[in-house]
C-alpha cells in the first residue's frame, strides 16, 4: 500500500477484497444449502472494515443509536499505528459510507488487552 501511494503521488490507496452477500432464507426462497456465516451482510461489512484500515488493527467497536433512530459506528483503532493512518481517516469513512451506506467514525485508543 505504501509503495502504491508513492507511485500515485501521495494519493490514498485502499485495497478491498471482493465479497458476496447472499440473501437471507425466507419462506419464498428455499436454498439447498445453509448460508455460510462469511456471506452474511454483517460479516461482509465487518470484513470490508478490516480491509479498509489494513495496516492498523481494530481494537474495539461501538454502535451509538441517537434519539432520532440514526446509528453511528465508532471504530477504535490501535494507537501504535496513529502516525501512519491518521491522515487517511476521512478517506476511510468516505469509502465505507460509499460501500455500505453506514456512517462510521474512527478513534485511536490503546489496546484493551
Amino acid at each position: 500500500v505504501r509503495e502504491l501511494e508513492k507511485k500515485f503521488s501521495g494519493k490514498h490507496v485502499v485495497i478491498i477484497a471482493q465479497r458476496r452477500i447472499l440473501p437471507k432464507e425466507s419462506n419464498k426462497l428455499r436454498l439447498k444449502q445453509k448460508r455460510p456465516m462469511s456471506r452474511t451482510l454483517s460479516a461482509v461489512h465487518n470484513s470490508i472494515l478490516e480491509d479498509l484500515v489494513y495496516p492498523a488493527e481494530i481494537v474495539g467497536k461501538r454502535t451509538r443509536v441517537k434519539l432520532d433512530g440514526s446509528r453511528l459506528f465508532k471504530v477504535h483503532l490501535d494507537k501504535g499505528q496513529q502516525t501512519n493512518i491518521e491522515h487517511k481517516v476521512e478517506t476511510f469513512s468516505a469509502v465505507y459510507k460509499r460501500l455500505t451506506g453506514k456512517d462510521v467514525t474512527f478513534e485511536f485508543r490503546e489496546s484493551y488487552f
